[in-house]
C-alpha cells in the first residue's frame, strides 16, 4: 500500500481515537514519561532565566557543541542565541537581531564548529559559535532558482558528509534546495503536493548515517505526519508514516531518531492546540517511545494513531540529546517558556 493511501485511510485511526478518553489528554502530569527502554523524569525548572534580562519568544531549536554546551536558538531579537551548561546555568548570549530565527544546525569542520541559522524572513547564515557571520546563502528568487511569485520561507538546513548544504523551504514553496560545498546551487526536489516525493510543510531535514549505511536524507512532511527518505541527489526512497504526529525536524543520536511533535490529532488533519509530545524511533524506524504521548502500538505491522497523553508539553518544536541520552525539549507557542529537560531513567 502506498504511503499516500495509508495517510488517507483514516477510518481505523478514527476508531482508535474514539476509544481514547478525552480526560486522559488533560490529566495531571506524571513524573515519568515515555515507554519501554526510553523513559524520562521531567525537570521543568531547567534553564529558567530572568525574562527581563534574557527573554525568549519561541525556543525553536537547540544543539550541543564539543564542550557539551547547550546552544538555544530563539526568535527574540534581544538574544537570538542563549548558551547554557548542562545544569541549566546561563553561560552566554548573543544576537543577529533576527525577528524570525527558526532553524539551527551545528557542523564540525575539524578546525572549528559553526552554526547554520535560518530565519523565516529568508536569511540562511553560517556563523561562528560566537555569532560572527561567515557566509550567507542568497535567496532562490535572487539567483533565478525560483520563478516569479514563488514563496521562499526557509526553516532548516542540513550538511552532508562532503560539505554539501540542504535548505528546507518548509513554510514557502515546499522544496529542498541542494548546494555544493562551495555554495553553488545544484538542484531542488520536493514541492507542494500529496505524491510520495512531495511535501506539506517541509519543515526539517537531517542526514542519516546510522549503522554505517550510505548517507541518505530524512525530510519532514509535517502535514502528512511523515518523514520521507531521499538520496543525497534528491531521489525519493520511502515514507515513514507517523499517524497523528505533526513532527518537526528529525534529530539522530546513535541508533535512534528523535523528533518534537508540534501537534497531535484525533481527527483527520485536525490539529489540537497544546497537544505536543516527543517521539523516538529505533534503527528500523519503528516508534519505541512517545514521552508525553500514547504508547506506540503496531497492529499487523501498521503503526496506530498517536496523540498526547500527558500534558507536560504544548507544542514541541525540537529536541537535543546529550551524551547521557537526556532530552532537551524546545517549544513553540508555549507562553515564552524556556526548554524542558527530560532526564533518562
Amino acid at each position: 500500500m502506498s504511503s499516500r493511501r495509508k495517510f488517507l485511510q483514516t477510518s481505523s485511526l478514527i476508531g482508535i481515537a474514539m476509544s481514547i478518553k478525552p480526560q486522559s489528554i488533560f490529566s495531571i502530569p506524571s513524573t515519568i514519561l515515555g515507554h519501554g527502554d526510553f523513559t524520562y523524569r521531567v525537570d521543568e525548572k531547567w534553564g529558567m532565566l530572568d525574562p527581563s534580562k534574557f527573554p525568549v519568544n519561541n525556543c525553536h531549536e537547540m544543539v550541543m557543541d564539543r564542550k557539551k554546551r547547550m546552544i538555544l536558538l530563539t526568535d527574540e531579537p534581544k538574544n537570538n542565541v542563549i548558551i547554557y551548561d548542562q545544569s541549566g546555568k546561563y553561560l552566554d548570549s548573543w544576537t543577529l537581531n533576527l525577528p524570525a530565527a527558526h532553524g539551527l544546525t551545528l557542523v564540525d569542520e575539524g578546525d572549528a564548529e559553526y552554526l547554520w541559522i535560518v530565519d523565516n524572513g529568508g536569511r540562511v547564515l553560517k556563523t561562528t559559535l560566537g555569532g560572527q557571520i561567515v557566509t550567507e546563502i542568497a535567496s532562490p528568487q535572487q539567483e533565478g532558482i525560483y520563478s516569479e511569485g514563488m514563496r521562499y520561507v526557509p526553516t532548516e538546513t542540513a550538511v552532508a558528509p562532503n560539505g554539501d548544504l540542504y535548505i528546507a523551504d518548509g513554510y514557502g514553496s515546499q522544496y529542498f534546495l541542494h548546494y555544493d560545498s562551495a555554495g553553488n546551487f545544484t538542484r531542488k526536489f520536493g514541492g507542494d503536493g500529496h505524491e510520495d516525493q512531495q511535501f506539506k510543510t517541509a519543515h526539517g531535514i537531517t542526514v542519516d548515517q546510522r549503522r554505517g549505511k550510505e548517507p541518505t536524507l530524512i525530510c519532514t512532511s509535517r502535514g502528512h505526519n511523515s518523514f520521507k527518505r531521499f538520496t543525497l541527489d534528491g531521489k525519493y526512497i520511502e515514507t515513514i508514516f507517523l499517524p497523528g504526529a505533526f513532527v518537526c525536524r528529525p534529530v539522530i543520536d546513535g541508533d535512534e531518531l528523535y523528533a518534537g511533535v508540534c501537534w497531535s490529532r484525533l481527527k483527520y488533519l485536525e490539529q489540537m492546540d497544546n497537544s505536543g509530545f516527543v517521539t523516538i524511533l529505533n534503527a528500523e524506524n519503528k516508534v519505541v517511545s512517545n514521552p508525553g504521548g500514547t504508547a506506540p502500538t503496531y497492529i499487523d505491522g501498521e503503526l496506530q494513531l498517536m496523540v498526547q497523553n500527558t500534558p507536560v508539553f504544548k507544542h514541541c518544536h525540537d529536541v537535543c540529546i546529550d551524551q547521557d541520552k537526556n532530552i532537551y525539549v524546545c517549544q513553540w507557542n508555549a507562553g515564552k517558556s524556556y526548554p524542558i529537560k527530560l532526564i533518562r531513567v
